[in-house]
Order: structure tokens, then C-alpha cells, then sequence
């Protein structure tokens, strides 16, 4: 990974409760911006331009999710789309809006 100084872009709140519990906690999902790769940074063969951008879960123990993509456009547009990870996490979790309403419709 390059090591610059990387910003939050894009933030989500939410609410989540293991599944079966009843009380909810704050998430906050966020977005940091994306980064070209370089030698070294990752286990994979990749081409010049290809970039990754973090997806971290502040509230929720879970890791940081890397998403990688040809350029840091696609890295950043792979990264934003939070439905299909949170859809993953949700054998474990239920997610709400503040407003109580859950997150994923199913």
C-alpha cells in the first residue's frame, strides 16, 4: 500500500445488533480514499495504474476490507457499493438505520 496520507471520502451510520440480541450499537462504515499499489503491497501480480481503496467498520469488530480495481476510479466505485459486504456480514449481524428501520430489505 502507498504509504500517503489517506482520507475519509464517504461515511455511513448505522445501527447493528448480533444476530438473536436485541441491543443495537453504533457503526460507522467509512470509506478512505484510493491508492495507487506499488511492489510489494499486496500478494498479487498487478499492472501499473491498478489501485485499492479501504472500507473500515468503526464500531463493528470486523477488519478493514480492501477492495482492489483497475484504476482508483474502479477501486473507489467497488468500495462505495457497502450493500454487498454488509449483505455478508449479515449471517452474523442485523443492521438498522437510526431511525430503526432495517437496512437490508430482504
Amino acid at each position: 500500500m502507498m504509504e500517503t496520507t489517506r482520507k475519509q471520502i464517504a461515511a455511513r451510520n448505522l445501527l447493528y445488533s448480533p444476530i438473536g440480541e436485541t441491543t443495537r450499537q453504533k457503526l460507522t462504515i467509512r470509506i478512505v480514499g484510493p491508492y495507487l499499489l506499488t511492489p510489494g503491497s499486496v500478494s498479487f501480480v498487478f499492472d501499473e495504474g491498478t489501485a485499492g481503496c479501504d472500507i473500515e467498520f468503526d464500531g463493528l469488530p470486523q477488519k478493514t476490507i480492501s477492495v482492489y480495481g483497475a484504476d482508483t476510479l474502479q477501486a473507489l466505485q467497488l468500495a462505495v457499493d457497502i450493500d454487498p459486504y454488509l449483505r455478508g456480514l449479515s449471517r452474523k449481524y442485523d443492521f438498522f438505520f437510526d431511525n430503526g428501520d432495517s437496512y437490508l430489505d430482504d
